[in-house]
């Protein structure tokens, strides 16, 4: 079964993890997702291979990145009305402070869908939820399908 087939189940915890292992990156990065109410909490985490900085040391600014751009794009899946895989337009991203080696959290935001484009905000942090690593703005294209 594709992710185009399988997006149109139920977002659980067991559909997203079935999701997130028909991305490979998603899956060499370990990248796992918890299903609480109506929020989704993602989560990377910690393993050696992901250390950018092995003096600190510090996780990849850009695994960092790529886990906060793969957590937006599995939360608008879940939240669309008739699911499609959405095409990234632009991911603008503020590093705040070093991500550890530590699991890393992510939650988003679905600041506006419209017909054409959603915008999603990413916090993502490690220890605690006020202290953020970093934050993200997305843009994403909805295709045809979903208008």
């Amino acid at each position: 079964m594709t992710l185009s087939d399988l997006i149109h189940y139920e977002p659980n915890a067991r559909t997203l993890e079935r999701w997130l292992k028909k991305v490979p990156y998603a899956t060499y990065l370990g990248i796992k997702a918890e299903v609480h109410g109506n929020e989704i909490l993602f989560i990377l985490p910690a393993d050696k291979k992901l250390i950018g900085n092995p003096t600190l040391p510090a996780i990849h600014g850009g695994v960092v990145g790529a886990f906060m751009e793969q957590a937006a794009a599995f939360h608008l899946i879940a939240k669309m009305d008739k699911p499609v895989l959405p095409k990234i337009i632009n991911f603008s991203l503020d590093y705040l402070r070093p991500a550890r080696l530590r699991d890393t959290y992510a939650e988003c935001t679905l600041t506006r869908q419209g017909r054409f484009i959603a915008n999603l905000s990413i916090t993502a942090w490690q220890e605690k939820s006020d202290e953020p690593n970093a934050i993200a703005r997305a843009h994403f294209l909805i295709p045809e399908r979903d208008r």
